[in-house]
């Protein structure tokens, strides 16, 4: 029966099924909110279920894991995500191939790292943990000390100072660079504006020069039509004119030919504009030859601007119009240079004052969160350790950006300018050292759960796995330990593989994995046990399979111990 109060957090691990992995040929567990713990002999496969939980969250796949005799192996994680359920699918095929599925849609499995690797925390002996990360520590201690508004801010004074950075880089250029586009830039700008083209100049010009070929002939002719039509004594005109009169005469008569008599007046009127465009054709034809050869290199200054710039007045007027635009800039670029290297240096400022005062309170937050993990630590089993967080400038090279802090060149970033890590001593008389430099894995598991403590409320990961946490402890630290872990599972869902029935008798949730023999091959199963199974199962972690009578009336003892710390700090 699960004790837990129900703050688990949403996201936590429902299900686990696995599908043909290694030994295990078909299983299903349903986990509780709380602390569940898996224990069993040494080779069952309990640490076979963390790794198939490593794949259900984008751990690398390794094909060695699929079942002999079987095409693929598959894993599916059920978490109780809010609003709906994720449900989390990693298939490995013995010839190497491995898919992932989140919700029934195909990812990668990077993705799927992104999405559900946000849910567990795996802690284990052969596994690369976020608590190694220096980077994630120096997440952790800002959690620890609740600087989100501090990190806000420097986040957001280095985002200001790099885009404007971006907007200067754009503004430099060589001084001798800057001369030679400008001038070409003017020069092209004035020769299109000193043309003054406009569209449709060259097809009109080139058409005149055509007509100017034959001035003479169009000359002759264009008087020719004129006389025909207007000139005095025309057929044309005179016999019109009387059928119009004729016409008028008749419609005074008879109303059927007033229409034609309109129609023939229309008739001379088209006649005498006829005779008119023919002589503005004939006076519009050039006979100067001063006049065609200034409309010849009018032409050909069209022609070679046209060559340069564009296909047609249209587009020459156009890139003139664009070069114009960047003379302008370009010779604005110097004031506007001058305008971002000053904002620059205020910014800079900014960065400086935000980076400095998100340092300071990591400096003092670093001091309090020391010592609550050493504290916690104490309680484990580490007696005479000592834990430490060291908060130190992250030193700038020579090209790098950087800030004056202090007296030093800092490297900054959008997290600030320090180098966070957890240094531990293990050893009385042992210089402290970097967490991640630490052998032991049962160490760091210790390690971990002793910070996963101090910052249950920061730090959110719904679930967390603890593999071995008991390595390298006895029975009189286990306790703790055990009551460490229950603590911890009252804010996250904590699953634990243990081989100690002094942190097993305060699970919520204890599951026995061991091996059977089914049709001439080994398989692992998976029971959750409760009642005298449990006692039986103690009393064997206690005293070994020959335990008998004491054994069971000891591991009884431990239960009854656990149920009675758990209550009173469950009314806590």
């Amino acid at each position: 029966m699960s004790d837990t109060n129900g703050t688990a957090p949403a996201g936590r691990l429902a299900e686990l099924s696995v599908h043909d992995l290694a030994l295990i040929e078909r299983l299903r567990i349903s986990f509780e909110p709380g602390l569940n713990v898996l224990t069993g002999e040494t080779g069952a496969g309990k640490s076979l279920l963390i790794d198939a939980l490593g794949l259900a969250v984008g751990a690398r796949a390794d094909t060695s894991l699929v079942r002999h005799g079987t095409d693929a192996a598959r894993v599916e994680a059920l978490f109780d995500r809010i609003p709906e359920p994720l449900i989390c699918v990693r298939e490995i095929s013995a010839a190497g191939r491995s898919t992932a599925r989140i919700d029934d849609e195909s990812v990668t499995a990077a993705h799927l790292a992104e999405v559900a690797g946000r849910l567990v925390e795996i802690h284990g002996q052969h596994d690369q943990q976020r608590l190694l990360d220096e980077r994630w520590q120096r997440d952790l201690l800002d959690a620890f000390g609740r600087l989100e508004a501090e990190r806000t801010a420097m986040a957001a004074a280095v985002e200001a100072w790099r885009a404007n950075q971006a907007a200067l880089a754009e503004l430099w250029l060589d001084p001798r660079e800057l001369a030679r586009r400008l001038e070409l830039q003017e020069h092209q700008a004035g020769e299109i504006a000193g043309a003054h083209l406009s569209v449709g100049e060259a097809t009109e010009i080139a058409a005149r020069l055509a007509a100017a070929q034959h001035a003479e002939a169009i000359a002759r002719g264009s008087v020719e039509i004129h006389e025909a039509l207007a000139g005095e004594g025309s057929g044309a005109r005179e016999a019109i004119a009387e059928a119009a009169q004729r016409s008028r005469e008749l419609a005074r008569l008879d109303q059927r030919y007033a229409p034609l008599a309109e129609r023939l007046l229309g008739l001379a009127a088209e006649l005498e504009d006829a005779a008119a465009q023919a002589r503005d054709l004939a006076e519009s034809v050039i006979h100067d030859p001063s006049a065609l050869a200034q409309m010849e290199e009018r032409l050909s200054l069209i022609y070679s601007l046209e060559r340069k710039y564009g296909e047609d007045e249209a587009a020459v007027i156009a890139y003139g119009e664009r070069v114009s635009a960047e003379a302008q800039r370009l010779r604005s670029l110097e004031a506007s240079r001058e305008q971002r290297e000053a904002e620059s240096a205020r910014l800079v400022v900014v960065v400086a004052a935000a980076a400095g005062g998100l340092s300071r309170s990591r400096t003092a937050a670093a001091g309090r969160l020391g010592s609550a993990v050493e504290t916690a630590l104490g309680s484990l089993g580490f007696r005479q350790t000592t834990f430490s967080v060291s908060v130190s400038r992250r030193l700038a090279g020579p090209s790098e950006p950087a800030l004056e802090l202090d007296g030093g060149r800092a490297a900054f970033d959008l997290t600030g300018v320090d180098a966070v890590a957890f240094l531990i001593a293990p050893n009385p008389g042992e210089p402290a050292r970097p967490l991640a430099r630490i052998a032991s894995g049962g160490e760091l598991s210790r390690v971990a759960l002793a910070i996963k403590q101090i910052l249950a409320e920061a730090d959110r990961t719904p679930t967390l796995v603890f593999d071995e946490i008991d390595s390298g402890i006895g029975g009189r630290s286990a306790e703790p330990v055990g009551r460490s872990l229950w603590e911890l599972a009252r804010t996250h869902q904590v699953l634990c593989v243990t081989h100690l029935g002094q942190i097993a008798a305060y699970a919520d949730a204890q599951f026995r994995i061991e091996k059977v023999q089914r049709d001439g091959r080994t398989v692992t199963e998976v029971r959750r046990i409760t009642g005298p199974e449990r006692v039986e199962e103690l009393a064997q972690m206690l005293a070994g399979a020959a335990g008998g009578i004491a054994a069971r009336a000891s591991a009884e003892e431990l239960l009854e111990r656990a149920d009675s710390w758990r209550r009173a700090n469950q009314e806590a």
